[in-house]
């Protein structure tokens, strides 16, 4: 029976997990789609003496860039930082203590 509750937990984080995933790469596309069609647009509509290099041109790719990488930090960045199945590591290292501190007083 546990072994069927935790196939399920299991189950639900991974499911979470490939949503995440999900949510990230339709925030990537909708990042380059949108910059690139605000870059072509800012090279399209150029004045002349108007320089194309210009902060203003890149500022929402910027700052947009930087909500992007959050996001990415988000998604993939625990497991970069804390490794695959860290958290059910943990919890089993935490029971395993918990478990061994019981039977000594017993």
């Amino acid at each position: 029976m546990e072994n069927l509750a935790d196939e399920q937990k299991r189950e639900e984080r991974a499911v979470k997990k490939v949503k995440a995933i999900k949510g990230f790469y339709k925030h990537l596309m909708a990042y380059i789609v949108v910059n690139s069609i605000l870059i072509a647009i800012k090279l399209a509509d150029l004045e002349p003496g108007e320089h194309f290099l210009e902060f203003n041109t890149f500022s929402t790719a910027f700052f947009w860039g930087i909500g992007l990488g959050m996001h990415a930090f988000s998604t993939f960045g625990t497991d970069i930082i804390l490794g695959n199945n860290w958290e059910e590591r943990k919890i089993r290292e935490l029971m395993d203590k918990e478990a061994k501190s019981t039977d000594k007083w017993e």
